[in-house]
């Protein structure tokens, strides 16, 4: 026997059937592989006790918060106002209610700035290019120094051009060990050369570098080279750096990393192992690179808890 047509309601049905499938596939698609950035604050609590109106003074010394490294610390993809370096130092007009009065300029009445950090720079480039820009200090100053600095030595080229020390993507571990080496050697010495800036005396609030990738390592989806060894190269260059502050006595290691896992390109991807189900949100700004508003809320939030935690003590000591 012949089949029997489809009548044309069915076909209508299959139809549009299909088309719903269809949309619903790209939605989803779009939804996990293109998360939002998401409203409203970001990252951890600050305790308001150490801000909190009548509260003593730190110090009454002459404080000078210091920026230095690369864009993150410029607040580059962010409002002039917005970036962790401005946020840490005093707060925009519209900071959210649970940070009013949350910043270093309200418990340090003698505290100045100067952010020298310059965008796209390696750390190579911050010893040659932005420590110059530190003047000396006089004896009465303390300065509360904060970094960011190494992310670019290992993005730097993108995978356009053969892997070289100070843009490193697409090495292998085995070729970059040289240049991680090299990365500590110009760590200390940037370390050691800001402190001869600082007679007073200083404190360093050094961030490690994040991984935008969620610890999966596939920035081939955001359209860059597959590059096998890149997580690898990340975890030695974070090992350096805590290796680093683990051997000074006025350093402190600001767990960026850790801060933004989960944040990355899979953040919307509630089967992922990093998958933050409170803030489900991409930390990031367009460029992959560096925070955007949200991230650099949080990152502020990071600083400045570290900085609480560790400064007013140090202050009271040296002043005493």
């Amino acid at each position: 026997m012949a089949a029997k047509p489809f009548s044309q309601s069915r076909r209508l049905t299959i139809l549009l059937a299909v088309g719903v499938a269809a949309i619903l596939t790209a939605l989803g698609y779009r939804h996990f592989w293109f998360p939002s950035m998401g409203l409203g604050p970001a990252g951890p609590p600050v305790a308001a006790a150490p801000f909190a109106p009548g509260h003593k003074n730190w110090s009454d010394r002459k404080v000078l918060l210091l920026g230095i490294g690369d864009s993150v610390t410029t607040g580059y993809g962010a409002p002039s106002d917005k970036g962790y370096f401005a946020r840490l130092f005093a707060n925009p007009p519209d900071e959210f209610p649970d940070m009013q009065g949350k910043s270093l300029s309200s418990v340090l009445p003698h505290l100045s700035k100067l952010d020298v950090a310059i965008e796209g720079t390696t750390s190579h480039e911050c010893l040659s290019l932005c420590l110059p820009n530190v003047p000396v200090q006089n004896a009465d100053t303390f300065g509360i120094v904060v970094m960011t600095t190494g992310g670019n030595d290992i993005i730097h080229n993108y995978g356009r051009t053969p892997p070289r020390e100070y843009a490193m993507y697409g090495a292998t571990l085995a070729q970059a060990q040289p240049w991680i080496e090299d990365f500590r050697s110009e760590l200390n010495l940037i370390l050691d050369q800001i402190a001869a800036k600082f007679p007073g005396g200083c404190e360093f609030y050094i961030a490690n570098i994040y991984d935008p990738t969620d610890g999966i390592g596939d920035a081939k989806h955001v359209g860059l080279p597959d590059w096998p060894d890149g997580l690898k190269i990340i975890a030695a260059y974070n090992t350096v750096i805590a290796d680093v502050v683990a051997k000074r006595k006025n350093a402190v290691l600001v767990n960026m990393h850790d801060l933004f896992f989960g944040h990355g390109i899979h953040s919307a991807q509630f089967w992922q192992p990093t998958y933050v189900s409170s803030d489900p949100h991409y930390w990031y700004w367009v460029n992959l690179e560096d925070p955007n508003e949200r991230g650099y809320d949080a990152l502020r939030r990071l600083f400045l808890n570290e900085i609480v935690r560790t400064l007013p003590p140090l202050l009271q000591s040296a002043h005493s």
